[in-house]
């Protein structure tokens, strides 16, 4: 059998049971600290898009729903089973991809692709951090200013991610502390605004570029795109963490107070300051996280700037990590390219993304990442399924239902963002359009034997 299997897939090792540990020592405060990213909450009222009222354009109730449903699918549907397949193997992603994708076929998915997409996230976390930090510079708009910053952050975070990630590491379980204690602050100042929000109001104090505010059921879609996008790599990523988990229990726990509770959390705050701050002030502004409104809502300016400085040196651990993640994709899916000419590149990349600005655009962002990881999570749950509630093991070649799947399932996660028709939630859909798919595929007999099979 080990004659069939590429090296990739015959080198791993499990990890082992003595090396787990509880969920709360691990997969909840990791999964926490990604949602505690001032991007992904800054977003959270404006739904990454110039819709009027964002989130909020139907009410505070309205967008919370949104938001809770949106938590619950992330759990239940994009984590929980990568997580158990990672807790029952012990293996990490690249390789229990190998069943879905087959052992030639998992080389690239979703591993590789996991990879790529690190410096999307690296992109867009320096494009946001160095409109965090141009204040610092002066006053006025700093376009050249910022998007020096933005070169500089990405720069740095990928030589560091390459070479010093353990020094990052060393300070990194600590700064999400201080995002959470903005979020708090934040929400305590403008709580009293609340009984004087106005969805209506609000939509009307819209700019006029907006586009036309969105329905009850418009705003839920735009919150599962938001939210689901934002989440679908590190849904897959639920493998790598399962790894450390113990038992199912861990699992479970990990994502419910990790990923569902925390979602709750950062976005429910985010949503409840931006209307509390229109409440208070009548100023249209939905980007908690945006230095003015900082300094609006706190008093001072001087405030309001180093608030968007501790912001930004707590979002850098991130970028750091984006590009380590990506090098260790690159080092087993590309061993004999240099890491430093692979991972060059793809910083090359994520600041030409930076520096037009084509990183700020969430939504379009996280509709690209929800495209390509919601079918891998569909297909990786119905291969569970199939194979009996656990890992099926490495499959002959390239297997073809999970391929075919993921194929269909990004063109119609992408169809709404290219203009070819309208999809609402589609990261959603792409996630089920993968699932039907592989399981209508699989009974109709292309999915390929495990290789244990002859």
């Amino acid at each position: 059998m080990s004659e069939k299997l590429p090296s990739y897939i015959q080198m791993a090792k499990p990890n082992p049971p003595e090396n787990r540990a509880p969920w709360y020592k691990n997969t909840a405060p990791t999964y926490a600290g990604i949602f505690l990213w001032f991007v992904f909450w800054s977003g959270m009222a404006s739904g990454g898009a110039k819709f009027a009222g964002g989130t909020l354009s139907q009410g505070v109730g309205v967008a919370l729903l949104g938001l809770v449903l949106s938590a619950l699918i992330c759990h239940f549907l994009f984590y929980k089973i990568p997580g158990l397949l990672g807790m029952k193997t012990g293996l990490p992603l690249y390789v229990v991809g190998s069943s879905t994708y087959g052992a030639n076929g998992g080389f690239l998915m979703p591993g590789f692709l996991m990879g790529v997409l690190q410096f999307g996230w690296l992109g867009v976390n320096a494009f946001f951090a160095s409109i965090l930090l141009k204040p610092l510079f002066g006053q006025g708009d700093l376009v050249i200013t910022q998007k020096i910053i933005a070169i500089v952050w990405a720069a740095l975070a990928a030589f560091l991610g390459l070479k010093g990630i353990q020094y990052v590491a060393k300070v990194a379980t600590y700064l999400p502390l201080i995002p959470f204690v903005i979020l708090l602050v934040l929400l305590a100042k403008t709580l009293g605004g609340l009984g004087g929000f106005n969805a209506a109001e609000l939509v009307q104090n819209a700019p006029s570029e907006a586009a036309s505010a969105l329905s009850v059921w418009g705003v839920i879609a735009l919150c599962i795109t938001y939210i689901v996008g934002f989440f679908a790599t590190a849904g897959a990523a639920g493998v790598d963490f399962g790894t450390n988990s113990r038992d199912e229990s861990d699992v479970n726990y990990g994502g419910i107070f990790g990923i569902a509770l925390a979602i709750i959390f950062t976005g429910g705050a985010a949503i409840l300051i931006s209307a509390g701050g229109f409440g208070l002030t009548k100023i249209y502004a939905l980007d908690p996280s945006n230095a003015d409104f900082m300094s609006h809502i706190m008093g001072s300016q001087a405030i309001g700037k180093f608030m968007g400085l501790l912001l930004a040196i707590a979002a850098f651990p991130a970028a750091c990590f984006s590009s380590f993640i990506a090098a260790n994709s690159f080092k087993t899916t590309l061993p004999k390219v240099n890491p430093f000419v692979s991972v060059g590149i793809g910083a090359l990349v994520s600041i030409i993304l930076a520096v037009t600005g084509w990183a700020g655009q969430l939504l379009q962002v996280f509709t690209v990442i929800g495209a390509s990881f919601g079918p891998i999570c569909g297909a990786m749950v119905v291969d569970f399924w199939l194979s009996g509630k656990k890992w099926a093991g490495p499959r002959e070649g390239w297997n073809l239902a999970g391929w075919i799947s993921w194929a269909v399932g990004f063109v119609v996660g992408m169809a709404p963002l290219v203009g070819l028709f309208s999809v609402p939630a589609a990261p959603l859909v792409a996630f089920i359009v993968g699932a039907v798919l592989y399981y209508v595929l699989a009974k109709a007999g292309l999915e390929s034997k495990t290789v244990s099979q002859r």
